[in-house]
Parts: C-alpha cells; sequence; structure tokens
C-alpha cells in the first residue's frame, strides 16, 4: 500500500460501548436507530462494504456477501469528543478525560477571559447552540458583549455576530481563550461559533473553527510526514490536531465539499495519507436530533461512495470510520458514548472477512502504519495481517 484514505462519519457511531451509562448513553446506537426510525431505509452502497454485516446489525439486514473487511471499535479513552476519538484513531490514548463543565466555568476564568480579550460576556452555562443565540443573540448584538457557553462536552463556545464581531476578530478571541484554558482547564476544544441574521432568525454560518490543544505525542500523522510521504487534510482535521503533522490541509465547511475534496485530492499522485472529517452529520442533525436530516447526509455520502471508490488506485486503502456517537433518535443532543463502524476496502483487501470488536479506535492508526511500511510508537494493534489478501 502506498496510500490511505481515511474518512471519519463525524459522528456515526454503531452501538454503546460497555460503559455507556456512566455517560448517560444507555440505548444510542446512531447508525441502527436511523434504520429503524427510518422506513425502507438503506444504504446500498455501504452496506456493500459490509456496513450491516458489522456486529449487532444482524437484526437489520445481513448481505450474503460483501467486499470489505469489517468490525467496530472499543474506545479506551475516557470521553466521547471530536479530539478524544480522533486522537485516539491517530495513537493517542487519553488516562483521564478533558474537563467539563456543567455548571458553567469558574468566575475567576470567565473574569480573567474577559480581562484578556476586552469585551464582557453572557451565558456561561450548558446550551444548544441554535438555542441559546436565539435567547441572547440580541442582547449581543446591542452590547458586544460575547455569548459563552459549553456542553457535556469539554469544549469552550463562543457565539458571536459577524457585524458585530469580525470573524479575524473573533478567532483571535479563540486563540487567547485557548492560550487561557490549560492546565486544570484544558479542555479538548474552544470553538468560534459565527452567526448572522436579525432577531428571531439568526443563523449559524460556515465558518466556524476549532481551537484544540496541540497533541502531547507524536501521532499517525506525524510518522507518515516524518516518513517523508503527504498528509493531506480535510475539513476540521487541522484544527484538531493544530497543523502538527499535515504536510496540506483544506478546510472544507460542509460534507459536500467535504467528498469533492477528497476525491480531487485522490485522483493526484502521491504517497502517504488523506484524513478527512465529514462534520454535517453531527453539527448539523445530530446535535439537533434531526432524524430525516441525519438520514439524509448518510444517503447523500452513500451515493458519492461509487465516485470516490472509483478515484483509488490499484494500491490505495480506503477506510471508513467515526469518532463518537451522536444518535439524534434519543432524548439528548449531545455526543453519545458508542463503538464506531469501521471498514476496510481496497484491491488489496480480503472480502467478506468480519474483524469483530477491534480493542482500540488506535487500531485504525496503527493499521495504516503498518501497511504503509512505518515503523512506530503509538498505540493500537496492528491488523494488516488479517485483511490484506
Amino acid at each position: 500500500m502506498n496510500r490511505a484514505v481515511l474518512i471519519v462519519l463525524d459522528s456515526v457511531g454503531a452501538g454503546e460501548l460497555p460503559d455507556a451509562a456512566d455517560y448517560g448513553d444507555v440505548g444510542s446506537n446512531t447508525l441502527k436507530n436511523i434504520y429503524k426510525n427510518k422506513n425502507n431505509f438503506s444504504l446500498p452502497n455501504l452496506e456493500n462494504l459490509g456496513l450491516l454485516n458489522i456486529d449487532g446489525f444482524e437484526d437489520i439486514k445481513k448481505n450474503d456477501s460483501y467486499i470489505g473487511s469489517i468490525a467496530k471499535c472499543n474506545e479506551q479513552s475516557k470521553g466521547k469528543d471530536t479530539t478524544t476519538g480522533h486522537w485516539e484513531i491517530s495513537g493517542i490514548i487519553l488516562d483521564k478525560p478533558f474537563p467539563t463543565y456543567p455548571d458553567g466555568f469558574p468566575d475567576d476564568l470567565i473574569k480573567e477571559f474577559e480581562k484578556r480579550v476586552g469585551r464582557k460576556t453572557i451565558g456561561n452555562c450548558v446550551a444548544s447552540g441554535t438555542e441559546i443565540i436565539k435567547e441572547l443573540g440580541k442582547e449581543h448584538v446591542e452590547t458586544g458583549s460575547l455569548i459563552v457557553y459549553t456542553s457535556a462536552d469539554s469544549v469552550f463556545q463562543i457565539a458571536a455576530h459577524e457585524e458585530v464581531v469580525p470573524l479575524d476578530e473573533l478567532y483571535n478571541i479563540c486563540k487567547i481563550a485557548r492560550e487561557l484554558l490549560q492546565g486544570e482547564h484544558s479542555v479538548g476544544r474552544v470553538i468560534a461559533r459565527p452567526f448572522i441574521g436579525t432577531e428571531g432568525n439568526y443563523t449559524r454560518t460556515g465558518n466556524r473553527r476549532d481551537f484544540s490543544l496541540l497533541p502531547p505525542s507524536d501521532t499517525m500523522l506525524d510518522y507518515v510526514k516524518n516518513s517523508d510521504m503527504d498528509v493531506f487534510a480535510i475539513g476540521k482535521i487541522e484544527d484538531i490536531f493544530v497543523n502538527k503533522g499535515i504536510t496540506r490541509s483544506n478546510h472544507t465547511h460542509n460534507n459536500e465539499e467535504g467528498i469533492e475534496a477528497t476525491i480531487e485530492t485522490i485522483k493526484e499522485d502521491f504517497k502517504g495519507l488523506i484524513f478527512t472529517n465529514l462534520v454535517d452529520f453531527d453539527m448539523i442533525y445530530g446535535h439537533r436530533n434531526n432524524i430525516d436530516g441525519y438520514a439524509g447526509a448518510l444517503k447523500y455520502f452513500d451515493d458519492k461512495l461509487p465516485e470516490i471508490i472509483e478515484s483509488l488506485k490499484n494500491d490505495d486503502i480506503l477506510i471508513i470510520t467515526a469518532d463518537h456517537g451522536c444518535d439524534p433518535t434519543t432524548k439528548s443532543t449531545d455526543h453519545s458514548r458508542e463503538y464506531i463502524p469501521l471498514l476496510f476496502y481496497g484491491k488489496n483487501i480480503k472480502e467478506n472477512n468480519n474483524l469483530g470488536i477491534l480493542d482500540s479506535f488506535a487500531d485504525i492508526g496503527k493499521t495504516i502504519l503498518e501497511l504503509l511500511r512505518i515503523d512506530n510508537k503509538i498505540a493500537g494493534n496492528s491488523v494488516a495481517g488479517n485483511i490484506l489478501r
């Protein structure tokens, strides 16, 4: 193998993990519950790769044969957020979760933040991003105070109207917050949440940016880059890894842009890794409990999958997975603690090959590095020998 194409379907979980009760996520199964809630729902191209032959989906539909190698992965890290999931995929397992703030951030932290950025804040609570701009948008526009809020995940989110706080200023404010939120307050991500519109009609824009912690050690990306290969980051991958281990990035804003950028990059001539995050499943549909929208986004990706596969070279491997769950059929609007699906496909990959349950998301990164013949010290166990013909 000379290239790996790794596509993360953000939040497309594959069933509650054994410790889901500790996170309030019993009953969550993002993918399966969408199938159950949508009549005659199908994803024929993903199913042809073996999606519904993954353990736990037997009662929906099971193909007699499929063209990929499949599994689902357990999560060893504590947490259920984007950074934790992507880091583990890439070989970093966290011993303790990032801090969360169910009662809002401490007053002294907020005061120091206000002092550093030169603006007051409002909110400072756990909230839905769409609801809090409805509630506080008018006050923000009138006063210029920043809307600060969090969720069940380890995030410090800053919402601001683009005509009140220009994007450059908002991004700089987020950088200041990122510098402040270290040590005991090392949240996984600081997120810029710009919006536009007028009272009663505020809408978040595609100019969101994530400001993550720097990975504490080298990841799969670093090993690929340090082997004189390319690492192409598509979507919010550059933010999640703070550009560490990346040779080129394309910060696409939605699934459509991300899929097209992935196809175009596959057509280029290089060796190494394409690492894509498709964010719409999570950001637009999962967190808003929009079952129809989530199902439609899955259908859109499935319809584009043949074009992705057609673009692959003979020595490429396509890997499709997720980073956590976000079941739109449950009462919760937060991420869910779930297994992630794992599909391998390529000319040199075994067909009709079910690996069962893998120990860690990190097995994905470890497998990619072995397929690319790169010595490494990241966490995980490679399954390369089990998927190659």
